[in-house]
């Protein structure tokens, strides 16, 4: 019988470069709260921790300071900044600007975005049991970016994606603080998908604007 022929050497996987693990690093330790804003990060203690030297890690810390999560001081290190109460009531004013434009004219919905706010729902769900907060935000995040996007406006889809950042690390922060608001995010999304399940616009609008300015009252601590 002929030998079997071998089975082909894959190449290795491409290694991101050094300061794009940074970045990747830091941010995603900022957007879980790993590194909680007033944390003092030093280039010696990142460069350590990723596994590299420090000119990779002044790369990737100017381009978070652009993107606003972080704040230079030199010789000192980098300021992880907090979320302030402006940029909550800017993220919610924006979010409900978009959100409540997109949902009326997502509806009538098409079975494909049924189906999929379906399964993000009960992702949502499972993620919840587990009790994964950082990846329960994510699916959180794309129930309602799916919606935005089935609005057929790119321009504003686009919009909505530049907060994403702001989102994560404000549902985070909720669900730390509030852990029972998981289970009523998770309601108040099942009532959003049956209101558009049913093409009631302005039901669907309205759990919305109760669902989202919620997150104000709740970031700021002034939960009743």
């Amino acid at each position: 019988m002929p030998a079997p022929a071998a089975s082909p050497v894959r190449p290795p996987a491409k290694r991101l470069p050094a300061a794009e693990r940074v970045y990747t690093h830091i941010k995603d330790a900022v957007l879980n709260r790993r590194y909680e804003g007033g944390t003092l990060l030093t280039e010696g203690d990142l460069a350590d921790a990723v596994g590299v030297s420090r000119t990779p890690v002044r790369e990737a810390l100017l381009r978070l300071e652009v993107e606003g999560l972080i704040k230079l001081y030199p010789k000192k290190g980098a300021l992880v900044l907090a979320v302030s109460a402006q940029e909550i009531a800017d993220v919610v004013e924006t979010r409900l600007l978009v959100e409540e434009f997109a949902v009326r004219k997502a509806v009538p919905a098409s079975v494909k975005l049924i189906a999929r706010l379906e399964e993000l729902l009960e992702e949502q769900r499972q993620l919840s049991e587990a009790g994964d907060l950082a990846a329960v935000s994510v699916k959180d995040r794309c129930f309602h970016a799916e919606i935005v996007r089935h609005a057929g406006n790119e321009i504003l889809s686009r919009l909505y994606d530049q907060l994403r950042d702001r989102q994560l690390r404000m549902g985070v922060a909720v669900m730390e603080s509030h852990p029972g608001r998981i289970a009523a995010n998770i309601t108040e999304h099942g009532e959003l998908l049956e209101a558009i399940r049913a093409g009631d616009a302005d039901g669907a609008a309205q759990v919305v604007r109760r669902h989202v300015s919620r997150v104000k009252v709740l970031v700021r601590g002034e939960d009743r």
